[in-house]
């Protein structure tokens, strides 16, 4: 369930890493808000990092779209799943390592930097990396399948299924790795969220000793602070929603909920609970014959907090998500889940 902070959240971080895509910026445009709230989280005294499974993009190339929308960025202030595959890829095989990579500018650079040999030819490779690359032809696939499946070691630098495009939603990088794994029957080592490393890169890249996770997503962002043990803000500016929350399990659900990256600067309060009713500042919900019922009025933050708790509570007794949709929430029309 939710927890509480009785003063800002900031207050207990030294580190906030903060998603992009969905919280700092949605395609080419920055979340409203978005750039003044970072600069209070700097100005707090907090440190600040990046934290993207794209793989595509060097740090110095993230954080020039990151100036691009007006939210002061360098690039050793983001820290990609691609420097998390590297850094894996070190521990393991050390530095001069021939590397197969299957990927983009950003997985190569970054491989680079860690000391290793990425090549295009797979003779001599100890191991295979993979990261979202859009000109990664199939027949450099089908090779690399025929190797994992022989043997060869993998890492894949993150397992999403979509990728947001000018032109809509579109297969990310995790189609490519169920591809090979199913092919070669291997499961690969994953760097990027929800699996740890990517997180424990940003810590050891950036600093900090009590780092808190701020999403949009419950499967990667939030799954991803369980993974490692630490709190996460689920923001409800990008991808996940009220029917995302309904059925989350408790790996997926966050320890604190905001509308905006406001929610930093703000103490969380708790719904309570009177058997199946639950009520906050205004606000009280239960799930009726299996449908989500808000009534009250009071705060937009206080809404999703006795919302989400409501499924929660259903959820766990039941076993089955809340019906939530002919629930609308206050505020601005938030995002429904998107596969």
């Amino acid at each position: 369930m939710l927890e509480e902070s009785a003063g800002p959240v900031l207050e207990d971080h030294d580190l906030v890493m903060f998603d992009l895509d969905g919280v700092v910026y949605v395609g080419d445009a920055g979340v409203d808000g978005a750039a003044d709230r970072i600069e209070e989280v700097r100005a707090a005294g907090a440190h600040v990092a990046f934290v993207t499974n794209n793989a595509s993009r060097t740090p110095a190339q993230v954080a020039a779209k990151l100036e691009g929308v007006g939210v002061r960025a360098a690039p050793t202030d983001v820290v990609t799943s691609a420097q998390a595959a590297a850094h894996l890829l070190v521990e393991e095989h050390g530095e001069g390592a021939r590397i197969l990579a299957l990927g983009g500018e950003g997985l190569w650079t970054a491989l680079e930097e860690a000391g290793l040999r990425p090549v295009a030819d797979p003779d001599g490779a100890v191991a295979v990396v993979s990261g979202y690359g859009p000109d990664v032809r199939w027949r450099e696939i089908m090779r690399v399948a025929t190797l994992v499946r022989d043997g060869l070691p993998y890492v894949a630098s993150n397992t999403d299924l979509t990728i947001p495009t000018a032109y809509g939603l579109a297969p990310g990088h995790g189609v490519l790795v169920e591809t090979i794994a199913r092919f070669s029957g291997v499961t690969p080592t994953v760097a990027g969220k929800p699996a740890r490393p990517l997180m424990d890169e940003t810590v050891r890249r950036v600093g900090g000793e009590r780092p808190l996770m701020v999403g949009d997503r419950l499967d990667t962002d939030i799954e991803g602070a369980h993974a490692v043990g630490v709190p996460s803000l689920l923001v409800l500016t990008g991808v996940s929603g009220l029917a995302d929350l309904a059925s989350a399990g408790a790996d997926l659900r966050p320890t604190y909920i905001s509308p905006t990256l406001g929610g930093l600067f703000e103490p969380h309060p708790v719904p309570t609970a009177d058997e199946d009713r639950v009520e906050l500042g205004g606000w009280s919900a239960r799930v009726e014959d299996g449908r989500l019922v808000v009534s009250g009025s009071g705060a937009e933050a206080d809404w999703w907090r006795v919302a989400a708790t409501a499924c929660w509570l259903h959820l766990d007794s039941s076993g089955k998500p809340a019906d939530v949709s002919d629930t609308t929430p206050p505020g601005p029309v938030r995002p429904s889940r998107r596969e």
